[in-house]
């Protein structure tokens, strides 16, 4: 039986060479040359250097892109692509004139518009009339302003159950609805040719790839997601979509940006509008900056999360939603060490439930924090004494935890680390594609780090579990978290106990 699949389209938005063309996975079934950011470029050239179809976008600016010139040498360029190209992308209402229909064959044309979220009907009823011009392929792409906005076209989709239209959100709130579109019908699916996409909301087509399993297209009846504001970046969703396909899971796990997380619960879960197109959500990660607003919406709520005042996983089971955290985990390298004395650098929600699980261990917890007001927050809630950064020192320390984004972006320290001592163990939460400038400087000296992709696994996995009920395969490993990233270690690091020495990179 074949498994149903959906064409990943990599679109090719900066100048590139012919070797950059020959790296594009065999998977890839389009390329989509964005002619008004890069210029024309022979078709028989790209076809002497890529096997699969090809594409033409001359994208107005009217329609987000960079053209800008006469709509006489437009028509002209759209019609010379025609002869070469087995796509070309018109823009509606603007391309539909007798001069191009007439030139290009409706095999050729992909009729695309553009517009403001708007409600079903009046989507549907665009839909309709633009479907009365004969095309291979339509496409309705809304620009969203919250993530409730992918809604619509997503219930487009299923209503018209079609294979020849492609429906969604674009920006930020919308990408999560790009990422359902192919389980309802949608036969193309768009990622950057590259790594580095233009914006941040953008993937390439090896994040879909390696991040949510496309090209193919397994059956689901629930979602899961990760809601905040900064996850475009995170590998937990190639985690637990890896996970999901490996135990056979129906599922898929989303990332959902959302400003407010009130208006997020309320229009995309309490709705029931995902539960009415069969596809509930069952489980939510919390990241910043919701882990506080999201406490008081639980039905019930953990005694860790009663005690930090935080949460980063809703699980629901039986119709009901319960808060939970998993932000202690971050200690479960040392935990046998404990009790010790230890420093709690940041006093957010995963300071806050760190300070607390170390402080359960019978440790010596000291909260450090760089805003007062957050930190005092901290102190009253926890019972724990505070320092205020500018006046922490790292000595006489067992284990120091960085609970911060600081390094996350190769930004510097978290504190000051000239009277770190060699023996103090390191956990820090911040990760990128490198090791942040503490990890780096620890392991330099020979000391221990345990650094935030060994933290994130652990708390995935438990996280995975809280959701689901299943046991995350023992095959998602550090190496599935740095996958996709510029470093590995030279050594395998498990959870009792952190990597010392250096790291082996690689091109």
């Amino acid at each position: 039986m074949l498994t149903p699949a959906v064409d990943l389209v990599a679109a090719i938005t900066t100048p590139a060479n012919a070797v950059d063309i020959r790296d594009i996975p065999t998977e890839i079934r389009w390329l989509q040359i964005r002619s008004d950011l890069i210029g024309d470029i022979p078709a028989d050239w790209l076809r002497s250097q890529f096997p699969g179809c090809l594409l033409y976008t001359l994208r107005t600016e009217s329609s987000g892109g960079r053209f800008d010139r006469s709509n006489e040498e437009r028509q002209r360029r759209l019609i010379t692509a025609a002869c070469d190209y087995d796509l070309v992308e018109l823009e509606a209402p603007a391309d539909l004139c007798s001069e191009l229909l007439t030139a290009i064959p409706s095999e050729k044309r992909m009729i695309v518009w553009r517009g403001p979220a708007e409600p079903f009907e009046e989507l549907e009823s665009r839909f309709q009339w633009l479907s009365r011009v004969p095309a291979r392929y339509y496409g309705m792409i809304l620009s969203a302003t919250r993530t409730s906005d992918g809604l619509q076209p997503v219930s487009l989709l299923k209503s018209l159950n079609r294979s020849d239209v492609v429906a969604f959100c674009d920006g930020p709130s919308g990408l999560w609805s790009q990422l359902l579109s192919p389980t309802f019908g949608a036969p193309l699916l768009f990622g950057n040719s590259l790594d580095a996409p233009r914006k941040a909301s953008e993937l390439s087509v090896h994040q879909l790839m390696a991040d949510y399993g496309f090209p193919s297209v397994a059956p689901l009846d629930r979602l899961y997601g990760m809601v905040g504001t900064r996850i475009f970046q995170s590998p937990s969703p190639r985690l637990h979509n890896s996970a999901y396909k490996a135990l056979d899971h129906p599922a898929l796990f989303l990332p959902f940006h959302s400003e407010n997380f009130e208006i997020f619960w309320s229009d995309m879960v309490q709705s029931g509008a995902l539960d009415a197109l069969g596809i509930p959500i069952q489980g939510l990660v919390i990241v910043s900056p919701h882990k506080e607003a999201a406490v008081p919406i639980a039905d019930f709520r953990s005694s860790s999360v009663s005690k930090a005042g935080s949460s980063n996983v809703f699980a629901c089971r039986n119709g009901r939603w319960k808060a939970e955290t998993t932000d202690p985990e971050s200690i479960a390298a040392i935990r046998h060490l404990c009790p010790v004395k230890a420093a709690v650098i940041g006093c957010g929600g995963a300071g806050r439930a760190i300070a607390a699980a170390l402080q359960q261990t019978g440790s010596e917890v000291t909260l450090v924090n760089r805003g007062l007001r957050r930190g005092e927050y901290a102190m009253q809630l926890l019972g724990l004494p505070l320092v205020p950064l500018s006046e922490f020192r790292a000595g006489g320390f067992d284990v120091i935890v960085n609970a911060t984004p600081v390094g996350k972006d190769n930004d510097g320290f978290p504190f000051i680390i000239d009277s770190l001592e060699d023996q103090t163990v390191i956990i820090d939460l911040a990760y990128s594609s490198q090791p942040t400038p503490l990890v780096s400087a620890v392991l330099e000296r020979g000391g221990t780090a345990i650094d935030g992709h060994d933290v994130l696994l652990v708390q995935v996995r438990k996280q995975f579990h809280l959701m689901t009920g299943l046991e995350m395969p023992d095959g998602i490993s550090r190496e599935t978290v740095l996958s996709n990233t510029a470093y590995m270690p030279r050594t395998a690091f498990g959870p009792a106990h952190g990597p010392t020495g250096t790291y082996e990179y690689s091109a």
